[in-house]
C-alpha cells in the first residue's frame, strides 16, 4: 500500500507540475496560479493525512473515500490537461526536428508557430468536464434518488395479483452515508410510493454491522402492507475487512442478521415465503450471496426452492445478477421475476432513456441495471440506494425501483 502510494503521488506531482505549465499560460494572475498551486497540493496532502490515520479493521471507507474522491478528480484534470500538452510538445519536438533537418532559421519557422495557449484551453476546457462531473456527482449526485417505474405483464400470473406493487432496493452501504436529512428524504420517498411490498436485495453495510446503529430507526419507518423482505449481499458477511478472530466475524454477521429484524426485514437465508390475496398466492424466494468469481457463492437455490412448486407464480430475489445468468435462467422451476442490485451501475455512466444507457461495469456484467429479459423470464437490476468507493454517483443515480405485476389479457 505504501508503495503504491508512493509511485501514485510521484505521478500525481508530476502531472500537476506539467499541467501548471498551460495553466500559467492562459492566466497571468499570480493568484491564480498560486490558488492552482494550493488546491493540487491540498487534495494530496488531505489524502495522505487520511490514509496515514486511517484504521483498516474499522469498517467505516468513508474515512478516505471522500479524500479519495477530491483527490482522483484533481488527478483527472491534471491528466486530461497534461495529455494535450504533451501532443503540443511532441508537435514542437517534431517541428524542431524538421527546421534543423531543412536548416531554417529562426525566422522561417513560421509553419510551425506556438501553440501553447490555444492547446491549454482546450486541453482545460475537455478536463474540466469530468472534474466538474465528479465533484458534483460527491456533492449532489449520491443523493439524487430517481423512483424508476415498470410494468411487466405475466401469462400466469394469479387474478388476485393483478396491480399489485413491490418497490425494491438495494445496495444501502450505510457506512458510507453523511447525511440524516438526505437518507431521510429517500426513505420517506420509498414509502411515498404506497406499495404492497418492499423487496431489500442485500448490502446494508459496506463491512460491519455497527454501521447500520445510528440508520436503525430511519430504515425501521419503511412501510408496506405486506412486510418487508431482505436477503444478504456480499459485503454483509464482513469479508472485506480484518477480524480479530473467526468467532468475532460470526458474531457481526449474526448482529447484523439481528438488526434486519430489528428494522422489520424478513431475512430470506435460503428460503420462501408466500404472499397471498384473496385465496391466491405467490412464491417469494430469497437467496444468499452468490457470485461469479471472487464473490462469496453461499446461495443455494435448491434448498430456497424446496417446498413451492414448478407452477407458482415465482419472485427471486438475488444480491447479484451474475446469478441469475449462470444458474437461475436454465433452472426448471421458471422464476418468474428476479430482483438483483450489486453492481451499483458503476456509480458512473451515461444514461438518456429511449438513446443510450452506458457505463463501464457493462464490460464486467452483461446485466448491469434495469430491467432485462431473457427464455420467458425478467430480472431487474436496482442501482443502488448507497454509494461505496467512490463518493458519489455521475449519471448513475442512487435508484428506488417500482414494479407493477399484470396479468396479460386481463381487463
Amino acid at each position: 500500500m505504501a508503495r503504491f502510494l508512493i509511485v501514485l503521488s510521484i505521478l500525481y506531482i508530476i502531472l500537476a507540475i506539467y499541467g501548471f505549465q498551460g495553466f500559467r499560460s492562459l492566466f497571468k494572475n499570480s493568484w491564480a496560479q498560486i490558488a492552482y498551486a494550493m488546491l493540487f497540493f491540498a487534495a494530496w496532502i488531505n489524502l495522505i493525512i487520511r490514509v496515514v490515520n486511517y484504521m483498516p479493521g474499522d469498517g467505516v471507507r468513508g474515512q478516505i473515500s471522500l479524500a479519495g474522491g477530491i483527490f482522483f478528480s484533481f488527478f483527472l484534470l491534471a491528466l486530461f490537461l497534461g495529455f494535450f500538452l504533451l501532443l503540443e510538445d511532441i508537435v514542437r519536438l517534431i517541428g524542431f526536428g524538421y527546421n534543423k533537418v531543412m536548416g531554417l532559421s529562426e525566422g522561417e519557422t513560421s509553419y510551425f508557430p506556438s501553440r501553447r495557449k490555444f492547446v491549454s484551453a482546450i486541453g482545460l476546457g475537455i478536463a474540466a468536464l469530468p472534474f466538474g462531473a465528479l465533484l458534483y456527482g460527491m456533492y449532489k449526485g449520491k443523493y439524487n434518488y430517481q423512483v424508476l417505474k415498470y410494468e411487466l405483464e405475466f401469462d400466469d400470473l394469479p387474478d388476485a395479483f393483478d396491480g399489485y406493487q413491490i418497490t425494491q432496493i438495494s445496495d444501502v452501504h450505510s457506512g458510507s452515508f453523511d447525511d440524516a436529512k438526505k437518507v431521510t428524504y429517500g426513505i420517506d420517498l420509498i414509502n411515498q410510493q404506497q406499495s404492497d411490498v418492499i423487496l431489500f436485495t442485500g448490502d446494508l453495510v459496506n463491512d460491519k454491522s455497527k454501521e447500520m446503529e445510528p440508520w436503525k430507526d430511519v430504515f425501521a419507518k419503511l412501510e408496506a402492507k405486506d412486510g418487508k423482505y431482505s436477503v444478504l449481499g456480499n459485503h454483509d458477511y464482513g469479508d472485506y475487512t480484518q477480524w480479530e478472530s473467526e468467532a468475532a466475524k460470526a458474531q457481526n454477521l449474526q448482529d447484523l442478521k439481528n438488526l434486519q429484524r430489528e428494522i422489520g426485514f424478513d431475512l430470506l437465508l435460503d428460503s420462501h415465503r408466500y404472499l397471498e390475496k384473496d385465496g391466491q398466492k405467490i412464491a417469494l424466494v430469497g437467496v444468499e450471496n452468490w457470485g461469479r468469481g471472487r464473490f462469496k457463492k453461499a446461495g443455494d437455490l435448491e434448498r430456497a426452492k424446496k417446498g413451492i412448486s414448478k407452477d407458482d407464480f415465482k419472485i427471486l430475489m438475488s444480491h447479484d445478477p451474475s446469478h441469475w445468468e449462470d444458474v437461475v435462467i436454465d433452472d426448471d422451476y421458471h422464476f418468474h421475476l428476479t430482483l438483483s442490485g450489486h453492481t451499483h451501475g458503476m456509480q458512473f455512466g451515461v444514461e438518456i432513456p429511449g438513446w443510450i444507457k452506458w457505463s463501464p461495469v457493462k464490460w464486467r456484467y452483461k446485466y448491469w441495471a434495469g430491467i432485462y429479459k431473457e427464455m420467458g423470464q425478467y430480472i431487474n437490476v436496482n442501482r443502488g440506494f448507497g454509494f461505496i468507493g467512490y463518493p458519489g454517483r455521475v449519471g448513475i443515480w442512487p435508484e428506488i425501483t417500482v414494479i407493477t405485476l399484470k396479468r396479460k389479457g386481463l381487463t
